[in-house]
This record gives structure tokens, sequence and C-alpha cells, in this order.
């Protein structure tokens, strides 16, 4: 590693697993100071950061924990959840919980950290980022039986860009990834329950991979790649952007 995030303090929520683990590894390995939180704080285990268990869907939880925390230069937000179905199989509690954890969160999250961000990049001449988790499904395209999911995070754009432009010459970055399908835990849990109804796993997984133009799905440490360079320096002129890295799925 080349040391990109050296003397730079960097939070990220949902560390436990998946993309948001790798992200928390990566950043450290780049010489970040790491805050990990997850919901389960056991996953956290053997992660190099400061760990905390934190519901993000709690404000005063939070608030707590940001003032606990204290200056940063790093937010990533990587909370969220996948609802399977149209909007015939969304309930008003499977919408109010989608559109809480996976944009709320941010919210929350973004305005008990931000302050503190400013005036940390105010006092260092350098920028603060803050990086969302969105997805391919969003605004840059639909996918079958994800019509709540999809509309959290074409939201998520939407909250990066504002966010981007309200403290664009305050030296804050606000940018969102947009993944296609990523392998980790909570894909594999999708494959299971899709082998369910189209004939096994092995079928399920197929049907994923199929689907992806360059032919395979993405790994964790792709995404937190991208995640580093959005956190460092190196991005200083980037932006208000919505990056895809799915494969070509978005083409």
């Amino acid at each position: 590693m080349s040391g990109q995030l050296q003397g730079k303090i960097a939070v990220v929520t949902a560390a436990g697993q998946g993309i948001g683990r790798a992200i928390a590894e990566a950043f450290a390995a780049e010489g970040a100071t790491v805050h990990a939180s997850d919901l389960d704080l056991g996953k956290l285990d053997g992660l190099d950061a400061s760990k905390a268990r934190l519901d993000v869907t709690d404000t005063d939880a939070v608030n707590a924990y940001a003032a606990a925390v204290g200056g940063i230069d790093i937010l990533a937000n990587v909370a969220g959840f996948v609802h399977h179905g149209t909007v015939l199989d969304c309930e008003e509690s499977d919408w109010d919980f989608s559109f809480d954890l996976n944009v709320k969160s941010m919210h929350r999250m973004i305005r008990a950290f931000l302050p503190e961000m400013l005036t940390r990049a105010a006092a260092n001449g350098t920028s603060g980022s803050i990086v969302n988790m969105s997805s391919g499904a969003s605004s840059l395209k639909s996918a079958p039986n994800r019509y709540v999911y999809g509309a959290t995070k074409a939201a998520v754009i939407g909250l990066t860009k504002s966010v981007a432009q309200d403290f664009i010459r305050q030296n804050i970055r606000c940018n969102a990834i947009c993944p296609g399908t990523i392998e980790s835990p909570s894909w594999h849990e999708r494959v299971d329950e899709l082998g369910k109804s189209v004939g096994g796993a092995d079928k399920a997984l197929q049907m994923f991979v199929d689907r992806q133009p360059i032919g395979r799905v993405g790994r964790v440490e792709e995404v937190a790649a991208l995640a580093v360079y959005l956190a460092s320096d190196s991005a200083a002129f980037t932006t208000g952007t919505a990056i895809p890295i799915d494969g070509g799925w978005t083409l």
C-alpha cells in the first residue's frame, strides 16, 4: 500500500462485513485512523480500527457517536438494506424502513459529522471527503424486484449531489459509489433465497453472473479501492459524482 490516507481520520458504517469491512480494511492499510461501526459489534473483530456498536437509524446514538469520535476527514456511509419485490410487495413499513436505513441514516451521519469536518478541513487546508454507497440500481438503471431499493439509492445520489453543491467552496467533497453485483455475505443470502424458486443456488448464482456484461460479479476489494481514491487527496477535484463500478451493467 502507498499510504494515500496517511494522517487522515475516517469513519466507516456497516464495517462488519462485505463492502463496509473491505473499505475499513483498505482505509487502515492506507494509513488512516479508522473508526468502524456496525449494528453487530462482534462482526468488527479483527479490524485495525476503533470499534463501536452503532444503530444508524437512531439519531441520538449517531449524535453521541459523532461527539465521541470528534473531528474526521473521511466519512463512508455504507449501511443499507436490499428489499426484494415490486410496488405490490412493498408495504408502508417496508418503504419506511428502507428509506430510514438507506437514506435517512446518511442524513443523520452527515449532519452529525459535517460541522467538525468543516472545522478540520479549514484548519488543515485540506478537503474532507464523504463517500456514500448508492447502487447501479438507482437513477442509473432499473432492476427487477428492486422497487423501493432502487428508489432509495436514487435518493442517495440526489443527497450526494446536494451536499457536494452546498459545501464545494468549503473543502468538503461528496461522492457516491454505485456498485453492480458484488460478492458479499448479503449477496450470497440473496443467491440462496433466489435459488429456492429457480432450482438451486448454483442456477441462481449463474443468473447473477449472466447479467454482468463483464462475465463475473465484482469483489468487495474493488469497491474499496474506489473508496480509497475518493477519500484521498488524489480525488481533490472530484465531487458530486455517482460512479458505477458494475462490470458494465449500466452501459
